[in-house]
């Protein structure tokens, strides 16, 4: 009798020391993924805030691999499409409701993107639409940020059902056309009513919380290591006062 508890209490002590081993590599993994996470988000920071910097390109010379004029600033010549035109909405300026107003574009070498106007005032009432100013007509000339697919804010379109796909392609199904894999952020144009009052905001560029997460999570560890330590000094002391051997 005296051996089956022995044995069972051998069985729950290394449960409680492989459950206390899992839970310390689970913190050390999660430690190491915001510290990851940290780091990528500085990377794009550093990417973007380089990109700012650089002098205007024109669309024009901008060809192929996308990725690497992202956040460039550029110029371009075409004319508006304001029949082509969606809100989207569930966005927000100075904590204010309101929409981004995106319009169809095609440039003087004949590719169509969509442009982000910028930020408009949601109307008083649901009932009521807000107040976008209409695009000029004929040939006009823009100065805008370069944007992919992936950067467009995430909001959501009027009628638009939910899908997987990207948010350009999703316009695209809103507006029944197709246009290049990118668009741009409106800054000002040869026109002044092309300046918008509320430009396409920048993504906050700051670290985040994720190195501060990832000690959080090595201190996690520590604190399951120290309390098997405690347990363990506890156990010891009662077995001494017991006159048995300690067993974990």
């Amino acid at each position: 009798m005296s051996s089956e508890r022995s044995s069972e209490k051998e069985s729950n002590t290394f449960l409680k020391h492989l459950l206390a081993l899992l839970l310390i590599l689970g913190c050390l993994w999660a430690s190491q993924w915001q510290f990851q996470r940290g780091i990528d988000r500085q990377d794009r920071n550093q990417g973007i805030e380089a990109q700012l910097t650089l002098n205007p390109v024109e669309l024009n010379d901008i060809k192929d691999n996308f990725v690497k004029y992202e956040w460039r600033t550029v110029t371009v010549e075409g004319s508006f499409d304001s029949t082509n035109q969606i809100l989207l909405k569930n966005r927000y300026f100075e904590g204010v409701y309101g929409y981004e107003v995106l319009t169809r574009f095609t440039a003087s070498d004949g590719r169509s993107f969509w442009v982000d106007r910028g930020w408009v005032k949601a109307g008083k009432d649901a009932a009521t639409a807000p107040v976008v100013s209409t695009a000029p007509t004929g040939a006009v000339s823009l100065t805008a940020r370069f944007r992919l697919d992936r950067s467009l804010p995430q909001g959501a379109f009027f009628a638009l059902p939910a899908s997987g796909a990207g948010m350009i392609s999703k316009l695209n199904a809103q507006s029944d056309s197709t246009s290049e894999g990118f668009y741009l952020d409106l800054l000002s144009g040869s026109q002044p009513s092309l300046t918008p009052a509320v430009p396409a905001q920048v993504p906050e560029l700051s670290d985040g919380p994720h190195i501060a997460y990832s000690l959080q999570w090595i201190f996690f560890a520590g604190l399951i290591i120290y309390g098997r330590i405690l347990i363990r000094r506890g156990q010891i002391l009662t077995s001494k006062e017991l006159g048995i051997e300690p067993t974990s």
